[in-house]
């Protein structure tokens, strides 16, 4: 016999509370509920990041690719080189499974930091030289002061509780560490990124807690090259579009 879903939302919902989206909406809960199911986690959000990043390894014959941290990191922080990292402790929060801060071989220890380090095991970080922890959506596991340098990119939207983490992050960089952020803005929440960023919100929850001495918007690029439009210095169009932020600052 087959399930046939459309019609099970048909004799489910009267007629005067469906909508155009629901069964969509339907629909999306069923794999939602699924996919948590195959991935053996209790949340929506972190079944919709293991889901998109399984399918990356497939999709990348089962290495996934890393190469262009290095450019984007080297960018943001306004360096021709990865000497300013020279015996530093580096840390990357929201880092994934790909190994960030493979390139980054001139700092004393390379720290990834992930909610979901626990099972990227099967994704390839074990072969990675680096420093796996894992965060809570509460908590990142580290020593007061214990980061020299802390970078983040495109994470902050992924967390629940955004405050406590920019709190947490705060904690762990030292006094004087240096500070590189790269942040979508504007974008429309979802399962897997719950917060809709601006600067307005980054400015208190985090940046006004920082000496920034770089500060630059660009709109958001395609799909296959999102930092084009920052690499280049294109400049933001009016309106709360979707975008960048990439800031440097240091911990005072």
């Amino acid at each position: 016999m087959v399930f046939d879903l459309r019609a099970a939302y048909r004799s489910l919902v009267p007629a005067s509370l469906r909508t155009r989206y629901g069964y969509r909406y339907l629909r999306q809960g069923l794999q939602n509920l699924n996919l948590m199911r195959e991935y053996g986690v209790d949340r929506i959000k972190y079944a919709r990041e293991l889901h998109y990043w399984k399918a990356r390894h497939a999709a990348e014959g089962g290495v996934l690719k890393n190469h262009w941290y290095e450019k984007i990191f080297l960018a943001m922080a306004e360096q021709p080189n990865a000497n300013f990292l020279s015996g530093q402790v580096v840390a990357d929060f929201g880092c994934g499974p790909r190994g960030s801060l493979l390139w980054a071989k001139a700092a004393k220890a390379r720290i990834g930091i992930d909610v979901l380090v626990d099972v990227y095991a099967e994704l390839g970080i074990k072969a990675h030289d680096m420093i796996y922890v894992r965060s809570s959506e509460n908590e990142i596991p580290l020593p007061t002061g214990s980061v020299d340098v802390l970078l983040t990119l495109n994470a902050l939207d992924h967390v629940d509780r955004l405050e406590v983490m920019c709190d947490e992050l705060l904690r762990v960089l030292a006094p004087g560490g240096l500070f590189l952020g790269s942040f979508n803005l504007f974008e429309p929440r979802s399962f897997a990124e719950p917060q809709t960023l601006t600067p307005e919100l980054l400015d208190r929850v985090l940046l006004s807690k920082l000496a920034l001495d770089s500060y630059r918007l660009a709109p958001r690029g395609p799909a296959e090259n999102v930092y084009l439009p920052m690499l280049a210095g294109t400049p933001v169009p009016d309106g709360e579009q979707p975008g960048l932020l990439w800031v440097r600052g240091k911990k005072s």
